[in-house]
């Protein structure tokens, strides 16, 4: 941030968090009018919605000393519910109204938020209300952009957290973060570029405040987004990524210009998700992550959007998730790409595979990925044919869902619907475009399939879980399926066949996996 953005920062009480909107970009065409949609805040709507409090008493903090005196110096008893939110205010510092207008290092950063969540675990045990001992006490991190690369520093580098505040920690969720770093015109942010602090994004840097450059083990290259299983479990977090470049008006639009596609204005798409990182080195569970045709920030930023609100209180509270696979086992080109490539020929290809998932009675897609927006899972045919079965499985999304039945006893079912399109923009024979018998815009394969689950009810029951392929109808017979039960029924896994003839060319053949978990079991969502 420059001096002046970290001003009106520190300006404001809740950081940004507390900043809502009124309009709506449906599709991906800035001359199309936005239509009307009141979105009151990620703030708004957490206390609306879940009853949760802001901390701020008389004009101070928790963090002030006055938090704790009354008007005229007496100590009082104040103490935190458990349904509080605390913003993280580490630009207070340097800031040139209420700091000494020079910024700490990120390290500083990390170490201050640890200092935060111990002193919050205090006032919120401190509270006889709560019934929460200190070792019972867990918080959750929200954060955007910067934002959740402090809450990482503090995460995953011990160094960055003397005091072992990380433990209390139960989940992450993040906003547009470039857990990847930031590139500018297809290159990382250069190590020396020091001015307003950019080069806090530049991958050598990050390694360090990351605690990654002290790994025993780390993969081969430059990238970052990578989070150690032994300093938190990568299921516990979250990653909301934008795809919406064009309405990021940051630097008179030159930052999109800079961030090219397939960024939200400012981060990569590429860049902006986190994979578990094994103690051998190895690549492990990828975090959970959806896609929302938001910008960086804004009016039509993805902090002030429906979308990213609905996968973070889910993820927080929901009790069912659902991580998504496409499982390829054949692709078949077209008649005359075959007969070159058995010819002896090099045939490139990118299969680009598209997800929009919805839950039932909703306005709003969980998650939307679409060629249009850059936001496509990909395969390329040369990947493909020399390790079918390690890429064939496409990891594209992970739904967090509400058990309606807790609260709603007429119905205890959960459903989604989810459409997966698979498109071939072109074919390559040779380096060569091959454009006979080509048609722009086609697929290869694209239906919908609606997902009906019926959690088990008591210990040992078996999940019920049908489907019904959407077709051209959506009255089609729901077929039920034989779940294979993983740990004890608490997570099972679905497998779906794709709708195929089995010899029309191009086409493509496979399976959805789905893995449902409970998750939350404690919890109630009442929506």
């Amino acid at each position: 941030m420059t001096p002046t953005e970290i001003d009106e920062t520190t300006a404001d009480p809740f950081c940004g968090f507390n900043l809502g909107s009124t309009i709506f970009r449906s599709v991906p065409d800035k001359t199309q009018q936005p239509r009307k949609y009141i979105f009151q805040s990620p703030v708004v709507r957490l206390a609306s919605d879940f009853k949760y409090e802001n901390v701020y008493q008389d004009g101070y903090d928790i963090l002030d000393p006055e938090w704790e005196t009354d008007a005229i110096g007496n100590p009082t008893d104040n103490k935190l519910s458990s349904r509080s939110i605390i913003i993280f205010r580490y630009y207070d510092e340097a800031s040139r109204m209420l700091g000494v207008g020079e910024t700490p290092p990120i390290d500083v950063f990390a170490r201050k938020l640890g200092e935060l969540i111990l002193r919050i675990q205090e006032l919120v045990c401190k509270n006889e209300k709560n019934g929460i001992t200190k070792d019972a006490f867990r918080c959750y991190l929200v954060a955007h952009s910067m934002g959740g690369l402090v809450c990482r520093a503090l995460l995953q580098n011990p160094r960055n957290d003397p005091k072992k505040a990380a433990r209390l920690v139960d989940k992450l969720f993040t906003y547009a973060t470039p857990h990847n770093g930031i590139e500018i015109a297809g290159m990382n942010v250069p190590n020396w570029l020091t001015k307003d602090d950019m080069n806090n994004f530049n991958r050598v840097r990050m390694a360090e405040y990351l605690g990654l450059t002290a790994l025993p083990n780390k993969p081969a290259g430059d990238r970052v987004d990578w989070l150690p299983e032994a300093s938190f479990p990568a299921e516990r977090v979250f990653c909301m990524v934008g795809t919406n470049r064009m309405d990021y008006e940051v630097g008179l639009g030159l930052s999109r210009t800079f961030a090219g596609h397939g960024s939200d204005g400012l981060v990569k798409i590429d860049n902006a998700t986190l994979c578990g990182l094994k103690a051998n080195g190895q690549p492990g569970q990828p975090c959970a992550k959806a896609f929302a045709y938001r910008s960086h920030s804004g009016y039509y930023g993805i902090v002030n959007s429906e979308e990213a609100y609905q996968n973070l209180t889910r993820f927080l509270f929901g009790d069912v998730r659902i991580d998504l696979w496409v499982d390829v086992t054949d692709i078949r080109l077209p008649e005359g790409v075959q007969k070159e490539q058995d010819a002896g020929k090099k045939v490139n290809a990118l299969y680009q595979f598209e997800v929009l998932a919805s839950p039932r009675g909703k306005l709003w897609y969980l998650t939307r990925r679409t060629a249009e927006e850059d936001s496509v899972a990909c395969l390329s045919h040369k990947d493909w044919l020399e390790a079918p079965k390690k890429n064939g499985l496409q990891y594209v999304s992970t739904v967090f869902l509400a058990n309606r039945s807790k609260v709603n006893k007429k119905r205890n079912t959960l459903a989604y619907q989810m459409t997966l399109g698979v498109r071939v923009p072109d074919y390559e024979i040779d380096r060569k475009l091959w454009i006979n018998e080509h048609y722009e815009g086609g697929y290869l394969f694209r239906n919908a399939v609606v997902l009906e689950m019926t959690p088990p009810n008591v210990p040992g029951d078996k999940w019920k879980i049908t489907y019904a392929w959407q077709g051209t109808t959506i009255n089609l017979t729901a077929e039920e399926i034989d779940t294979k039960n993983i740990k004890g029924g608490n997570k099972v896994e679905v497998n779906i066949p794709l709708p195929s003839d089995g010899t029309t060319r191009p086409g493509i053949e496979g399976k959805l996996r789905f893995v449902v978990s409970s998750w939350n079991p404690d919890a109630v969502m009442e929506d």
